[in-house]
């Protein structure tokens, strides 16, 4: 390796200047309020292990429905060894789940319909008007929540069999009489909840509907209800989900023409066999009138479940 010699009086060659390194970017000062990094790494590692608990028993319905009923019989697999969507067209003739789908649209929508409309006027007269028992009224209404709903399943059964008996109204074993039953237990909740949300309403509302010369029900119809949209969409989403996924009255308040889609489904499990994946194929087909129903009206649900809680 040849070496440069540098010979009297010749200039000497400047060195080029070694780059330098960017100066590190600090890091912003943590601020005082914000919490700890133990807590944001513990709050990742249970929502992680929450997702999964959640999300795991849902692939094993979709993956199950995929499957033949031999394979969801046998030995569990996380991966199908073959696809088929036979189930989800044998679900429709192995029990008639299309009559308990009306079925449950009807009583669902029907009792979903009834609870917002009385709700609405009740919570609407508690809440603007000053009369004797009103006390009494809210605590009442709010009292029977606390009690199970087997304490109501016999005195129902003979009172519906009692007044068939004596007026001839069918009501045991009839849509109507299962649509009663799932108001004592949707209506009482429901009126609560918008005895609430109509407090937070400004009054002030009322009174210009009245002085531009509207009545009580105008103000109710085009002031207040506009106004009380979510609160009025979180009590629908609530009643037509009690009413959707009911199993102690609609397996005893129904019968072979009137039952609904949480009943009906039993008609997979035979004395001979249990049809697993056509079980779990009709699960996910019953539920997508809940979902559908949440992803549309999410919005309003949240906003109805929050307004009224603090005044």
């Amino acid at each position: 390796m040849s070496e440069t010699v540098r010979t009297a009086g010749a200039p000497r060659t400047a060195r080029a200047p070694r780059p330098t390194k960017a100066p590190r970017t600090a890091r912003p000062p943590r601020s005082p309020m914000a919490p700890p990094r133990a807590f944001l790494w513990t709050r990742r590692i249970f929502l992680t292990l929450l997702a999964g608990f959640v999300l795991v028993p849902v692939y094993v319905m979709v993956s199950s429905s995929l499957k033949p009923l031999a394979d969801v019989t046998g030995t569990f697999h996380w991966l199908p060894s073959e696809l088929t969507i036979r189930p989800y067209i044998d679900i429709w003739s192995t029990v008639p789940l299309a009559k308990y789908f009306v079925n449950s649209l009807i009583v669902a929508g029907a009792a979903t319909v009834c609870s917002v409309v009385i709700a609405v006027f009740s919570a609407y007269a508690v809440s603007r008007y000053s009369f004797r028992g009103k006390r009494v009224f809210t605590v009442t209404v709010l009292s029977t929540q606390m009690f199970p709903g087997i304490l109501f399943l016999l005195p129902l059964f003979l009172l519906y069999v009692n007044i068939g008996n004596a007026t001839g109204i069918a009501l045991f074993g009839s849509r109507g009489g299962l649509i009663l039953t799932y108001l004592t237990f949707s209506l009482p909740f429901s009126i609560w909840m918008l005895i609430g949300y109509f407090d937070s309403v400004p009054r002030d509302l009322d009174e210009a509907a009245l002085v531009d010369g509207c009545g009580p029900l105008g103000a109710l119809f085009r002031v207040v209800v506009p106004a009380a949209i979510p609160g009025i969409v979180a009590v629908a989403v609530y009643a037509f989900m009690t009413a959707w996924g009911e199993v102690l009255f609609a397996s005893v308040m129904t019968n072979d023409t009137t039952r609904t889609l949480a009943v009906g489904l039993q008609g997979y499990s035979t004395q001979y066999d249990v049809y697993w994946n056509q079980i779990m194929a009709a699960s996910l087909v019953v539920s997508v009138p809940v979902v559908a129903g949440f992803l549309l009206l999410q919005r309003y649900l949240v906003a109805g479940l929050t307004a009224g809680a603090v005044k």
